[in-house]
Order: structure tokens, then sequence, then C-alpha cells
């Protein structure tokens, strides 16, 4: 916590503003509004999973879509479709940011078209907060007038060529989850530079309540929103949002500098005009016996990591759905591990690590 936090919880107790909605809530949105840019609207929900759902919906998916994902990402990216009844198309990645790779993503779109299956969205996700190409992904979703659905959830205070991240697709997603750079315990957010999508967001995340003076519904309705409780917390993290980045940044150049002697590690660098928050400082080792040799290393150290995500193509629950693939994930995560990437560490911390990766290499 950076220290505001309490103070704002204890101004929703001691006005009595414990149920949903509130000014913690209008105020917390607005800073995340201020730190995206003034022209985006943002809906604070009760998770990111709530908005790539309300996202998904916004964007017309209904049962029996097709929806394009990346396949090397958190199983949350993909989940929502599956609560609308729609079926996964799952993209590959390209190895500059490990995000979806566009010239599988055309081969997918053409493919799926031939067979007269447009699909309706795109989910495409900034990974471990490493912008995806964004200029590529763009330029070939208004070539087939296929909407983005941008899952941010891990890149808040990320950006490309200057501007942040959550604001380049149509929708913008955004997690506030206990592990994210910044957290309310659980929450997320919808973003749009289009208010009517994070109007009706709102709307369909408080029960879908007509205007009447009873209780009246014509639409399915959520119990999406975020409380003013949580919001609060909201709103005292984004006041450390940046000091968090420069943490995690940090973390990660020592990792870099001081592995660096190891010539079988790899980092996943930044290309030019990429600026990542650096949420997970991951790196990339010759073999899946190595990576498991430095996890097992650390474990016996009493120290965490685990590999990078399993692609969800490898997942049990979608792996007879369609995918485009070129073995760019399966790669990486049969390579990859995450390294501990708290914005607390100390020194001393970030020094055991390294300490006992280097014996391995003895």
């Amino acid at each position: 916590m950076g220290g505001s936090e309490q103070d704002y919880v204890n101004e929703a107790f001691e006005t009595n503003w414990i149920a949903p909605l509130g000014p913690n809530v209008n105020a917390f949105e607005f800073a995340i509004s201020n730190s995206l840019g003034n022209k985006i609207n943002v809906a604070a929900l009760s998770s990111g999973t709530a908005a790539l759902h309300l996202g998904l919906q916004l964007l017309g998916v209904t049962r029996g879509d097709e929806v394009l994902c990346q396949s090397f990402t958190f199983s949350a990216s993909a989940n929502p479709i599956m609560y609308l009844g729609a079926i996964p198309v799952f993209v590959d990645s390209e190895p500059d940011t490990w995000n979806m790779s566009p010239s599988l993503l055309r081969k997918a779109i053409e493919s799926r078209i031939a067979e007269k299956k447009k699909p309706k969205a795109i989910v495409a996700v900034h990974l471990y907060g490493m912008p995806y190409k964004v200029k590529e992904i763009q330029a070939i979703a208004n070539e087939f007038d296929i909407p983005i659905l941008e899952d941010s959830a891990e890149a808040l205070g990320s950006s490309y060529m200057g501007k942040a991240c959550g604001t380049f697709g149509d929708i913008g997603v955004l997690s506030f989850n206990g592990n994210k750079i910044i957290t309310t315990s659980g929450g997320g957010a919808l973003v749009s530079e289009n208010k009517n999508y994070t109007d009706r967001a709102i709307f369909l995340a408080t029960q879908a309540r007509d205007e009447a003076p009873h209780y009246q519904h014509s639409n399915v309705g959520y119990n999406y929103r975020m409380s003013n409780v949580l919001a609060g917390i909201g709103r005292g993290q984004m006041e450390v949002l940046q000091d968090r980045v420069d943490a995690r940044r940090q973390n990660h150049e020592y990792y870099e500098h001081e592995l660096s002697t190891i010539k079988e590690i790899e980092f996943l660098k930044e290309p030019e005009g990429y600026f990542s928050n650096r949420w997970l400082s991951c790196i990339l080792t010759p073999s899946y016996e190595k990576r498991e040799s430095i996890r097992l290393a650390l474990l016996d150290e009493n120290i965490e990591s685990r590999p990078l995500w399993k692609p969800l193509h490898m997942q049990p629950v979608f792996t007879h759905y369609k995918k485009f693939l070129d073995g760019t994930s399966e790669s990486l995560f049969d390579r990859g591990l995450c390294l501990p990437s708290g914005s607390n560490l100390s020194q001393n911390d970030l020094q055991r690590v390294t300490d006992c990766i280097k014996k391995i290499w003895l």
C-alpha cells in the first residue's frame, strides 16, 4: 500500500458509502482516465474478467461467433468468450514482444473468411506489460473491419509510441487483481474513447435496470460494479502507480545486469518506441531442462518462480479449438521463467535470486 488508501477507505466508512458506487468510485475512474488520457472514459468493475466479458458483449459477440484470441496469455483472456457461447480461435505469438503475431493473425482471418466464418472480434494482449505490435495489429483489424478488445490487464503504466496501453483498442480492459502492478484486492475497469461503450457497460454492470420508479429490466444484467470501499484503495494506489512501475523496471534492470555474464539467459528487450511496466521480470533459458533446474534450485531456497503462461491452445479445456501456430509460444513456455518481481523486493532479495541462478552455471 502507498499510504493514502486507508484515508480513502476511512472516508467511505465515515460517510457511510459502503455499498457499490459513491465518491471513491467516481474519483477512481477520474484518476484512471487522467492516467490514460483525458479522452478516455472509464467504468470501474469488479474484475478484469468482468470487463472482458462486457467488452465482448458490447462488440456484438454472441453465441456461435468466432473470436480471435492470443494463445500465449492467462485463461481469463479467453474464458469470457466461452461465457457468451462464442468460439475461440487461437493465434500464436511473435518473438519480438511475445504477443500476437500479425502474420498469423492475417492468416487466421483469411482462413476463417474463406470458410464464411468472419471473426467478430480480436482479443489482443499486452503480455507481462510489453505492448503488442499495435501498428501492425491495428492495420489488419482495420483492413478486415474487425474490432479489437485490448487486454491491458498486465500493462497499466506501459505505453507504445508515447500513448498509454489500454487506449488502442475499440475497448480496453484493466485489472486491479491482487497480483497486478497496483491493486484494489479485486477489481478491473473497462475503458474506451467511445462513451457509449462505457455508459452501456455501467448499465449492464448494475443489473441492467431500466429507468422506472419500480424495478424493471429489459436486458440481462450483471452485478459487476466496483464497491466504493475497494475504489478507495484504488484511489490511493493510483497515487503510487509511477513508483510501482519504477520499482518493477528497476527489478528487471537488476536481473538483466547481474545475469548478463550468462550468455544462455535471454531477456525480452523493448523495441524502439515500446515502454513496458515490466510487471513481471522473465528470462528465457536454453531448454526445458535448464528452466526446471533453475526453478527447482530457487524453490530449494524458498524462492517462488513460475514458468511463463502455458499457451491456451495447450490447455485441456481449449485443445479442440482452431489454432494458427508456428511454435513460438510453445517454445517460450518450455524455456521461460518468471522471476520474483514484487514492487517491495529489496536488493538483498534480488541478490538471493541471482546468486542462486548463477550457481546453476558454475
